[in-house]
């Protein structure tokens, strides 16, 4: 019986963690010449859950936090074993500061300024890529409004 319900809840866990992911809508941002497919975290629940328990993420998706005002905002890796880089952004969607954050951890990476978005893309990809504070996202103005 025990058993039973450990993979009923382990199940029920999946499927609600599958749901919360299919839920959230996508958005086509550019960075320079480069396309980034981004999942849109706008409401508070996917903004918690962000890429947690993730393994894997294609090489030009990410995700994309909108948050409901420009701050300094901070964010950890908490059950997420996927290593991510991640870029803060103002309100025109220009990068103020990239960071590169380590899987399972809890140290705060924050933005440099006021920040109104982070993307969070696989590790390295903003360097892979050339990309450095001051260079517009473009896409951002068709973000939805947070929630």
């Amino acid at each position: 019986m025990h058993r039973y319900l450990s993979l009923l809840s382990t199940s029920l866990l999946l499927l609600v963690s599958a749901q919360a992911r299919a839920e959230m809508p996508r958005l086509e941002l550019t960075a320079g010449f480069h396309r980034i497919e981004a999942e849109v975290a706008a409401d508070q629940a996917n903004r918690m859950q962000g890429l947690m328990h993730r393994r894997s993420m294609p090489a030009n998706q990410g995700m994309l936090f909108v948050f409901t005002q420009a701050d300094r905002h901070c964010m950890w890796m908490r059950n997420t074993p996927l290593p991510l880089s991640v870029a803060f952004l103002d309100e025109q969607g220009r990068i103020l500061n990239i960071e590169d954050m380590k899987p399972e951890t809890e140290t705060n990476h924050c933005a440099a300024g006021p920040a109104r978005f982070a993307l969070e893309m696989n590790l390295g990809w903003f360097s892979s890529k050339g990309l450095k504070p001051g260079l517009r996202i473009g896409g951002i103005e068709k973000s939805p409004r947070p929630q």
